[in-house]
């Protein structure tokens, strides 16, 4: 819960010991280019081995994917700070929300005192609103059962008495 007494700045994301610059690295141009050749190098590469085309062709297209599948990895990783470092700026309510979010009730609730030190090592106990004093309702007796194994001669389902 947050306090307005206390508003916390988030620290900027940090990338090799500096704030993540959005200018410097790959961009999402560069992250779509990777996925496009990606996904025709895993397409094209079980289709060489089928038109027999030379093995060759087939070991660099392999290699490709291998190689692109660990550069989109890290393009995506870089891109993912991004956008964490795009909202560490703090709360935003959401563009077409017509209803408060949890971090603004929370905002708005009345903040409540925790006992202070001195009450809990002196072991007092919160004091809470006693209830209404009233009379009790004692519960009901519980009714005999029935014991239907003197008419049925035991556990004879037959109901003739021997």
């Amino acid at each position: 819960m947050t306090t307005p007494q206390s508003p916390r700045k988030p620290e900027p994301v940090a990338y090799k010991g500096e704030p993540l610059d959005a200018e410097r690295g790959p961009g999402l141009g560069c992250f779509r280019f990777q996925m496009i050749v990606l996904v025709a190098s895993i397409i094209l590469t079980p289709l060489t081995v089928s038109w027999n085309w030379p093995f060759w062709i087939t070991i660099v297209l392999f290699v490709t994917v291998m190689l692109l599948l660990l550069l989109t990895g890290q393009t995506m990783i870089f891109l993912l700070r991004l956008v964490a470092a795009g909202r560490s700026d703090g709360r935003r309510r959401p563009l077409a929300s017509a209803t408060p979010t949890v971090g603004e009730i929370e905002d708005e609730a009345p903040a409540e005192s925790p006992p202070s030190p001195a009450d809990a090592e002196a072991g007092a106990a919160p004091v809470e609103p006693a209830a209404e004093a009233g009379p009790v309702a004692e519960p009901a007796p519980a009714e005999p059962v029935a014991d239907d194994t003197a008419t049925t001669g035991g556990n004879d389902p037959s109901g003739v008495r021997q």
